[in-house]
């Protein structure tokens, strides 16, 4: 696991969210993958964001506290990164709404597994979310772990996807009080692997809502995704930004580094936040 000298990764999970390392564990990865500038990102938590940024000063990595909010424009779900938090506990506060969200909604999936004959205990769940932020990923866990289905392709399949008789609709955030929830704790808004929706019609209305950026480079871009979605990154006057999108990968396209996203990238968001601050 290695990245280029010079490099940056500005998308990542630990512990705190769905991730596999711990927010310190993390950033050593990191470190040791060889990246300039690291990003934690985790959904709809700053929870570790405290011990990761102790770790990157004790290290010498540059560290930028972020988070991944799930939002809706229209009726379709977009990820929004929220990169470069200034008050962290700030937005914190913020997200334990949302969180008690997730956990009322995993509660009622574990109700609904019940009702349809592949019972889960609900401190499984907790136990498997190891005190970060609830997601369908721990429900599949211990529906696995109970012996429901043989793994957590089969758990979302059968019970968790849209459709099928455990789903249950997040609570809806939309994507405009994303953006104003972001910016008023100091930070670059940016979607998060836009893909083959990264197109004009989805993005212009965005950039009225004051939108900073999109992320270009992802695991799951084409070549034409990228180049796309850079050009519509310079046709509106956005930053561009990218990561791995890692959870503890230590072989493949998802693993630290493996972006190559280009320090230039994260100049850009730093003479952002230059101006906008200035603008406040």
């Amino acid at each position: 696991m290695s990245g280029v000298a010079g490099t940056v990764d500005l998308h990542a999970h630990s512990t705190a969210s769905d991730g596999s390392a711990a927010p310190g564990a993390a950033v050593e990865l990191a470190h040791q993958a060889g990246v300039a500038a690291f990003a934690l990102t985790d959904h709809d938590t700053m929870a570790g964001i405290p011990a990761a940024h102790e770790m990157a000063q004790r290290l010498g990595l540059r560290f930028i506290p972020g988070v991944e909010l799930s939002v809706h424009q229209d009726a379709t779900e977009v990820h929004l990164l929220g990169l470069h938090i200034a008050d962290v506990p700030g937005m914190e506060q913020a997200l334990t709404t949302f969180r008690d969200g997730r956990r009322a909604r995993a509660r009622t999936m574990v109700e609904r597994l019940v009702a349809v004959g592949a019972p889960i205990d609900f401190d499984a769940v907790l136990a498997a979310a190891a005190g970060g932020a609830i997601g369908r990923p721990h429900v599949a866990k211990a529906l696995v772990a109970a012996g429901h289905v043989r793994d957590h392709r089969e758990a979302f399949d059968k019970y968790l996807a849209a459709g099928r008789p455990a789903y249950v609709d997040k609570a809806r955030l939309e994507i405009a009080e994303g953006i104003a929830l972001i910016h008023r704790y100091g930070g670059l808004a940016i979607i998060a692997h836009p893909g083959p929706d990264g197109r004009r019609e989805r993005v212009e209305p965005l950039v009225g809502l004051g939108l900073d950026g999109l992320e270009v480079r992802h695991p799951s871009h084409s070549s034409e995704d990228v180049k796309r979605i850079l050009a519509l990154v310079e046709h509106f006057g956005l930053v561009p930004s990218g990561g791995s999108d890692w959870h503890g990968a230590m072989m493949g396209p998802r693993t630290l580094g493996a972006m190559q996203v280009p320090m230039a990238w994260l100049e850009r968001q730093d003479a952002r936040l230059v101006a906008r601050r200035a603008a406040a």
